[in-house]
């Protein structure tokens, strides 16, 4: 039998699908792929940039799983898309302490800020049956 999916977990499921597009995009810009940037992007050393990009592109697939597990309405969803909304600020903050600019990690801030917010509220927490 099929869960109900309320609005909330559905918000939260196309939240995650939009942190993939900005992980990607991450991806894109470190390998210089994309020609369009929010500011400078460096990680610790330029060699390293390729480093940016594998921490990104994993944050990317760790993001489609959990948005299917959303989807499903599994209560494990709500544990790991708090989890990897933990992992991209901290991966967005290493960005801005490596080199890049707050101006080009705004949209991974903002975005998983998001994200971690709304999975602290208790009426998500309800929505997935989670004491």
């Amino acid at each position: 039998m099929a869960k109900h999916r309320p609005f909330g977990i559905t918000l939260l499921a196309i939240l995650s699908l939009i942190a993939v597009v900005v992980a990607i995009w991450r991806v894109l810009q470190a390998l210089g792929i994309a020609p369009i940037t929010l500011g400078t992007m460096s990680f610790f050393v330029p060699e390293a940039s390729w480093v940016n990009a594998i921490l990104w592109g994993l944050m990317a697939l760790i993001y489609l799983w959990v948005f299917r597990m959303l989807w499903a309405v599994n209560p494990q969803g709500w544990l790991f898309v708090t989890v990897i909304s933990i992992l991209n600020l901290t991966i967005a903050v290493l960005d801005i302490i490596g080199g890049s600019t707050f101006d080009a990690m705004l949209p991974a801030l903002v975005i998983n800020g998001i994200i971690l917010i709304y999975c602290l509220i208790p009426g998500t927490k309800a929505a997935f049956e989670i004491p």
